[in-house]
């Protein structure tokens, strides 16, 4: 399992987290993304969303579950998730949410964390407050013996900015923390308003 959500992109992941909550075919999918603005997070364009897909069901992580016609256009497959690529899910964004080296994937992996317990998204973020404050100190300690040894300030302004950059990841993810823990903070798909859920609304547009 470790080798295969390895190979997961982004991409991929966002896809198969869309696919927990219900089969849907290519074309739905394309829709959902673009209407929940995925496009900040991952490139949605149809032939890259295709092409992961063909790529997920040679993987054996989706399977083709059927086809669907509506009107007079061509019919659709669709496909659900197998249990391998449910289990995808969760594993990748434990992966991720603690790495502080991949922001890429740390963005989607924040996006999707959701799709693990309350608690469990805690202790994670809980290991990436460690690793950011480990990298801080090391910047400023690094910003520190520079000075001493008469390096020149100019030199250091990227060692600067990236300081920084810590010291505000680090103070957002201390507001974050306080987010998710809050118990008022809906969590997770299954505790969302019926009405606001996915299905539902796809149930109702195709009574």
């Amino acid at each position: 399992m470790a080798d295969a959500v390895g190979r997961v992109t982004p991409l991929a992941l966002v896809l198969l987290a869309l696919l927990r909550e219900g089969e849907m075919h290519t074309y739905e999918m394309v829709r959902l993304l673009r209407q929940r603005k995925a496009d900040r997070l991952v490139a949605l364009t149809h032939g890259t969303i295709y092409h992961t897909v063909a790529r997920l069901e040679r993987g054996g992580l989706i399977a083709e579950t059927g086809t669907e016609r509506d009107g007079n256009r061509p019919e659709r497959t669709t496909y659900a998730l197998t249990d391998a690529g449910a289990a995808a899910v969760p594993e990748w964004v434990r992966r991720e949410l603690p790495a502080i080296d991949r922001p890429d994937r740390f963005r989607v992996a924040l996006a999707e964390a959701h799709n693990l317990d309350r608690d469990e998204v805690l202790r994670l973020l809980g290991e990436r407050r460690v690793a950011l404050t480990a990298s801080l100190e090391q910047h400023r300690a690094a910003r520190a013996s520079a000075a001493e040894r008469g390096i020149h300030p100019q030199f250091l302004i990227e060692v600067h900015r990236q300081s920084a950059l810590l010291h505000a990841d680090i103070a957002w993810l201390d507001d974050a923390v306080e987010f998710v823990g809050n118990p008022d903070t809906v969590w997770g798909v299954a505790d969302l308003p019926v009405t606001d859920r996915y299905l539902v609304q796809r149930a109702a547009a195709r009574a």
